[in-house]
């Protein structure tokens, strides 16, 4: 799998996708799967992820029974279960709420160090710092994080020094079963966050957000079983709007997430993006690509998973287009293998500068990160010539049957 490549040529798109369950929401859920005795049934449910498929193996150690069928999955135990994890394959960040799951439950957690993307620096002070809060003593073990509380977790005033989503999903992971009231203040309040509130206050949890200032949980001392249809894919939904644009094609993406995606879809739109609303699909139709000048920040903004997608349709526009990415600022890294499809790119400082060309040329690129890999592919579709994505496992850790949706919409993809 890791070895393998995708080949792409220039494309027309045509046709209906259906956009899948949300990565940055499934992880969370299947983490948060720790915390309970019973069942945990979760529908449109992105099997074919990578980081998902890894999760599961996590799990699978831990103890628990994990149960897929077609887009479902049942998560069942028999007992207790370990929460030493002694894991040696590839890892993803995943592993801290794993771990705030872990010591909420049980009073004990042992993970890997977070794995996943290079984003800058990822630091997971802020995670250590949540769970010292609620009781947790906290040690390094070489390449490991402990967590340990004899006595149940206490409730406890979080203040988050910045709005960070891990460390917001970690807090409300473990206050579920923490003694008394947590209060979490400065959170980060977006679509994957409120989807796993919905997820926990359908099993008996009792949690309240108050926007952006606070959220308030109730602990409990135990979670009831449950079933949750996963949120879609606003990541993915955006990749089909930029990518039907781009290759100049009409598409309809099915199963859209237009509220959560306002203000990107605003700037789009001020693009040249044409985009209309049926019921619950988009319609994308042929378009234009004019220059960006965004942002990046926190929700309902233009996050930072979001700006290579935006790269990709500013390498064809006519004009200078600039990102500035304060949060992650390393990860313009793929800017280099822009370069080397003929696209003009440069940093400079937090400023990143694409100058779009009406010639894209078909190389041999590397997918840096999951993000990164997808606007390679993306270039890849309006290319001259041919274009060979190596560490294309990248682009499956976060795209739900990536080769299947593009071969049916006529995409020129294969896989080496």
């Amino acid at each position: 799998m890791y070895s393998k490549k995708f080949v792409v040529k220039k494309s027309k798109l045509k046709g209906s996708v259906h956009v899948s369950g949300a990565k940055n929401s499934v992880l969370r859920l299947l983490a948060a799967s720790i915390l309970f005795d019973k069942d945990v049934e979760l529908t449109s449910y992105p099997s074919s992820l990578l980081d998902v498929q890894i999760h599961e193996e996590m799990l699978r150690y831990l103890g628990k029974k994990v149960k897929v069928s077609d887009d479902s999955v049942i998560i069942s135990q028999d007992g207790d279960i370990s929460t030493n994890l002694e894991w040696h394959e590839r890892s993803i960040r995943n592993t801290l709420l794993i771990l705030g799951a872990s010591v909420a439950k049980y009073g004990y957690g042992r993970v890997p160090l977070p794995g996943g993307c290079k984003l800058g620096e990822r630091k997971y002070d802020i995670h250590v710092h949540v769970l010292e809060s609620l009781g947790a003593k906290i040690s390094e073990d070489g390449d490991y994080l402990v967590a340990e509380a004899p006595a149940r977790l206490k409730g406890s005033d979080i203040h988050l020094r910045m709005r960070s989503t891990g460390a917001t999903e970690n807090a409300i992971l473990a206050a579920c079963l923490a003694e008394g009231i947590t209060r979490i203040y400065n959170p980060h309040i977006r679509p994957e966050i409120i989807d796993l509130i919905e997820f926990l206050n359908k099993s008996g949890a009792k949690i309240k957000a108050y926007g952006q200032e606070r959220i308030e949980v109730q602990g409990v001392n135990s979670l009831s079983s449950v079933r949750h249809n996963v949120m879609a894919d606003n990541m993915e939904a955006l990749t089909w709007v930029i990518l039907a644009t781009m290759t100049r094609s009409e598409i309809k993406i099915e199963n859209f997430p237009f509220k959560d995606l306002e203000i990107p879809l605003i700037h789009l739109r001020e693009s040249g993006v044409n985009l209309y609303r049926c019921g619950d699909s988009a319609i994308v139709a042929e378009g234009d690509c004019y220059p960006i000048e965004i942002s990046t920040g926190p929700y309902p903004g233009i996050n930072s998973d979001m700006q290579p997608l935006f790269a990709a349709f500013s390498a064809i526009c006519k004009g200078t287009s600039h990102i500035i990415d304060l949060r992650f600022p390393g990860r313009y890294a793929y800017g280099e293998e822009m370069k080397k499809m003929n696209i003009d790119t440069s940093v400079n400082g937090d400023l990143f500068t694409i100058i779009g060309t009406n010639l894209v040329k078909g190389a041999k690129v590397k997918a840096l990160d999951l993000r990164a890999g997808i606007a390679l592919l993306m270039l890849g579709t309006v290319a001259e010539g041919e274009t060979i994505i190596s560490d294309s496992w990248q682009i499956r850790r976060g795209y739900n049957d990536i080769l299947g949706k593009l071969e049916s919409l006529g995409a020129n993809i294969k896989e080496i």
